[in-house]
C-alpha cells in the first residue's frame, strides 16, 4: 500500500462538489438495486446450471449471463494478456470510486494498493475506519456503492468505444466493404493454394452478401440451415457421361455418380423437363465459377440459353460453398460450414493506406471482445462473443453487489438496513441478526454458482 496517489484522489474529490454529490447519489441507488438484482441473477444462473447438469447435452451453456472463466479451458491462452489487463483496469476503477467517494464524505484515505491473488491482479483502498463509523448510513452507502457504480459506468464506456470504433478509425480504416481475413488455420479446409490468405477481402458466400464479420457469421449460419445451393448450368453440358448408369447410393443415403477418382469432379443432381431425377458428374469449379445460384429450374429461365438447376449430391450436413474474395478466383469449400467458420478469423476494418496494418483495430477489437466457449482454440472467431471490459467489469459489479461476507455487498446491506429499518427494528442486535442470515444466504448462493460453474467448465 502507498500514499503516493492520495493527492490525486483528493484532487478528484474536490473537482465539482455538486456534480459529485449527484454522481455518487446515483451510484447509491444503482448499488442498492444491483444488490437485489444480483441475487435474482445468481438464482437464475444457478437454476440454469442445475438444468444443464440434469440434461445429457451441454447445449445452451453459452446462454448464461454469468460464467466461470478458466484460462486454457474456455479462455484461450493467447488472450490472457487482454484478460488480465481488463481485470486490472476494472479493479483500479472500482477502488478509485471508493476512494473519491470516501474523501468527498470526509473519510480519510490511508492509501491505495495493488495485489495478486493466485494469478489474478486486484486493487484496494484503505479507509480510516473510525471516520466511517461517524458518518450516516446514507453517506456510507454512497461510499460502499461507488465501486459497483464505477464498474457499471466502465461497462457503458467500453461498450460505447466498441460501437463507435468504426467512427474513431474512419480516417485510417474503412468498413462495410467486406470481411478482411487476418488469420487462416494452417491445414484447415480454408487453407491451401486456392484457399483464403491473410489480407483477402471476403465479399460473398454463395448468394449471401458479406459486408462485415457479422454478415460472415450470419451467412454461414444461413447456409448450414438451408438446403444446398444449386447452380444454373446449360442443358447442353449435361450430357450423360461414361459414369451414367453407374449411379449408386452411399451409406448416408445420398447418390454418387463420379467413379473416375478425380478430386475435381462432383456428382450433381437435377430434374429434366419430365421432372425425372437425373445425375451428372461435372467438374465442380468450372460448373460453379460462372453460374448463377438457384433453388429450382424456374430460377434459371432468365438465362439466354436453356439451363437447368443442378445441385451437388452431398450428405445432409455437408455443404459446397463458393467464397468470393476478389480479385482472386473463388474458393470452393466442401465440408461442414462450422469448420469454415472456425478456420478463419476476420475483421471489419480494411486499411485505407498500404503502410497500415490491421494490428491496431484487431488489438482494440480483441481488447473489447473475446471468444468464450470451450470449442474455441487460438484466435478462432466463435459464435458467442463477449465484451472483455463489459463482461469483466460487469461481473465485478455483480459479484461485489451480492450480499456476501467480505464483499462490498456485506457493507451495502448493513448500511441499507441501518438506513431503512432503524425505525421499524429498533434493536440493533436484531438488525444485525437479520443481516447475518441474509449474508449467509447470499454467500451460499455465490459459492454454489462458483462451484457448479467450475464443474460445468472443467467436467464437460
Amino acid at each position: 500500500m502507498t500514499g503516493l496517489f492520495n493527492r490525486l484522489f483528493a484532487r478528484c474529490a474536490r473537482l465539482n462538489p455538486h456534480f459529485l454529490f449527484l454522481w455518487f447519489s446515483a451510484g447509491m441507488v444503482f448499488g442498492v438495486v444491483a444488490m437485489f438484482g444480483s441475487v435474482v441473477l445468481l438464482t437464475r444462473t444457478l437454476l440454469q446450471t442445475l438444468a444443464q447438469m440434469m440434461s445429457e447435452s451441454p447445449e445452451g451453456s453459452n446462454d448464461q449471463v454469468l460464467q466461470v472463466v478458466v484460462p486454457g479451458v474456455n479462455l484461450p491462452i493467447s488472450q490472457l494478456a487482454y484478460f488480465f489487463i481488463a481485470i486490472l483496469i476494472s479493479g483500479v476503477i472500482h477502488e478509485f470510486g471508493h476512494g473519491v467517494a470516501a474523501l468527498r464524505e470526509q473519510v480519510r484515505l490511508n492509501g491505495f494498493g495493488m495485489f495478486v491473488f493466485v494469478i489474478y491482479p486486484g486493487a484496494f483502498v484503505d479507509l480510516f475506519t473510525t471516520h466511517l463509523h461517524l458518518i450516516s448510513p446514507v453517506q456510507q452507502l454512497r461510499i460502499f456503492c461507488a465501486g459497483v457504480w464505477h464498474n457499471f459506468m466502465l461497462c457503458v464506456v467500453a461498450l460505447s468505444v466498441l460501437l463507435l470504433l468504426p467512427l474513431f478509425l474512419f480516417p485510417l480504416y474503412s468498413t462495410g466493404a467486406g470481411a478482411l481475413v487476418i488469420e487462416v488455420v494452417e491445414g484447415s479446409a480454408a487453407s491451401g493454394p486456392r484457399g483464403l490468405f491473410v489480407g483477402d477481402l471476403v465479399t460473398q458466400l454463395e448468394d449471401c452478401s458479406v459486408q462485415g464479420v457479422e454478415d460472415w457469421h450470419t451467412c454461414i449460419k444461413h447456409l448450414s440451415q438451408s438446403p444446398q445451393t444449386g447452380y444454373c448450368v446449360h442443358s447442353a453440358s449435361l450430357q450423360l457421361s461414361w459414369a451414367s448408369g453407374r449411379v449408386y447410393r452411399r451409406l448416408d443415403g445420398t447418390m454418387e455418380c463420379c467413379s473416375n477418382g478425380s478430386l475435381s469432379d462432383l456428382c450433381f443432381s437435377y430434374s429434366n423437363n419430365q421432372e425425372n431425377k437425373m445425375f451428372a458428374c461435372l467438374p465442380a469449379r468450372k460448373t460453379m465459377e460462372s453460374s448463377r445460384t438457384c433453388r429450382s429450374n424456374a430460377d434459371c429461365q432468365a438465362d439466354p440459353t436453356p439451363s437447368l438447376c443442378v445441385v451437388p449430391s452431398l450428405e445432409n450436413q455437408t455443404r459446397l460453398i463458393r467464397v468470393r474474395h476478389p480479385p482472386q478466383s473463388h474458393m470452393l469449400f466442401l465440408g461442414y460450414p462450422l469448420h469454415l467458420q472456425l478456420a478463419v478469423s476476420l475483421t471489419n476494418f480494411v486499411p485505407r493506406f498500404g503502410f497500415l496494418h490491421f494490428d491496431l483495430p484487431v488489438v482494440l477489437e480483441t481488447f473489447c471482445k473475446y471468444p468464450l466457449t470451450g470449442g474455441c482454440t487460438g484466435n478462432a472467431v466463435c459464435e458467442f462473443v463477449y465484451v472483455y471490459l463489459v463482461s469483466l467489469s460487469g461481473a465485478l459489479a455483480v459479484v461485489n453487489a451480492v450480499p456476501c461476507f467480505a464483499l462490498d455487498g456485506q457493507w451495502i446491506l448493513t448500511s441499507f438496513l441501518e438506513a431503512t429499518l432503524s425505525s421499524l427494528v429498533t434493536e440493533k442486535n436484531n438488525r444485525e441478526l437479520l443481516g447475518f442470515f441474509i449474508l449467509l444466504g447470499g454467500s451460499t448462493l455465490l459459492a454454489a454458482n462458483v462451484a457448479l460453474g467450475l464443474w460445468m467448465v472443467t467436467a464437460r
